[in-house]
């Protein structure tokens, strides 16, 4: 193993640092480019999934250096595409997957410090995301299966275009990416998870145990909704889509409890007043990794929002939420930046480093 820190740093409103520091020596890991997939081909593979998907794509009107995205009239806007980041010199490859009702965009800042950090990323769109029109998408009892089938997908390319590979994503993304690791995939090198859905609220999980809740969900969720004052987001998640976040959620726990162990290093990024996804589920996976492990707790004191983890100044800005669409007294309904994002990416950073 290489030197590494354990760290779990609570920030609280007065920015308290506890830092844990457990050292040891090993060699570091040599790489190889040898057998990695160009970046063309992973282009043309990359666009194939979501041709298949959509079943047509068209190029993209914004374009970046080393950026390829992958557009489509299927989609609510470009800022939904997925994408990945070409680094030019590096055998590294990063995985983030967005939450359930977000989209790419909401990856991109921590997309862009990976990509910094030597990093090519992929950024994928899950089923049923970022779309026009979704109503048969969040309705589908293969829904979770169809997330997970393309999570499988990419990373089988992520593995094919370099040597090191680090996961993760943001709440459901972040839920995915653990249990494709604990499905048996040994080419994970690393584990991140920003507000990683592992848990629900009491109310959400103790709904999730009604007799035939799946099938009222459906009824109650009518015809899903897929435009409102994001652009990058669905205004609501929907109901039968949360109960399929629960089925994973729960096989998640099972593997737990059956004895299963994390032997990655783990980048954990958590807000204490998160009452979407309780802190209290990525402590359980902590208690079950065997490090070395980051852990970023953001003190209660805060008020940080759920979906607010993710979001810096610069990405609140591209965003253009549309607040008079909401109701503005309402908690978490109007979206603010992390105003502690830059210390979590100098963290994240540091983590990205030991690989």
């Amino acid at each position: 193993m290489c030197p590494f820190f354990y760290r779990r740093i609570i920030v609280s409103s007065n920015v308290v640092f506890s830092w844990l520091l457990l050292l040891s020596f090993a060699f570091l890991p040599q790489y190889s480019a040898a057998n990695t997939t160009s970046s063309k081909e992973a282009d043309v593979t990359f666009k194939a999934l979501y041709h298949a998907q959509w079943g047509s794509t068209q190029p993209c009107r914004e374009t970046a250096l080393n950026k390829v995205s992958v557009c489509s009239n299927a989609l609510r806007n470009e800022g939904n595409a997925p994408f990945i980041l070409h680094h030019p010199s590096s055998t590294k490859v990063a995985v983030l997957i967005h939450g359930l009702s977000d989209s790419p965009f909401f990856m991109r800042e921590i997309a862009n410090t990976l990509f910094e950090e030597g990093y090519s990323v992929i950024v994928p769109l899950l089923p049923g995301h970022g779309k026009r029109e979704a109503d048969d998408d969040m309705s589908d009892w293969d829904i979770a299966e169809r997330w997970q089938s393309h999570v499988d997908d990419v990373l089988a390319l992520a593995d094919e275009m370099g040597d090191t590979l680090i996961v993760g994503g943001f709440s459901t993304g972040g839920a995915l990416a653990v249990e494709h690791y604990l499905g048996g995939d040994e080419n994970i090198d690393g584990l991140m998870l920003f507000s990683g859905a592992l848990a629900l609220s009491d109310n959400a999980e103790g709904m999730s145990r009604i007799w035939g809740i799946k099938l009222l969900a459906q009824i109650i969720d009518g015809t899903y909704e897929t435009h409102g004052p994001n652009p990058y987001k669905y205004p609501n998640v929907a109901g039968f889509a949360g109960l399929e976040l629960m089925d994973l959620i729960n096989t998640i726990r099972d593997k737990l409890e059956e004895g299963a162990q994390i032997d990655v290093p783990l980048f954990v990024a958590h807000s204490q007043a998160d009452a979407t996804t309780p802190i209290h589920g990525v402590e359980r996976l902590i208690q079950s990794s065997k490090g070395p492990n980051t852990f970023f707790v953001i003190d209660e004191s805060y008020a940080l929002c759920h979906a607010d983890l993710v979001v810096s100044p610069q990405l609140l800005q591209a965003m253009q939420f549309n607040a008079s669409m909401v109701n503005q007294q309402e908690m978490c309904a109007v979206p603010k930046a992390n105003p502690l994002f830059s210390t979590m990416d100098f963290m994240l950073r540091e983590y990205a480093k030991q690989f």
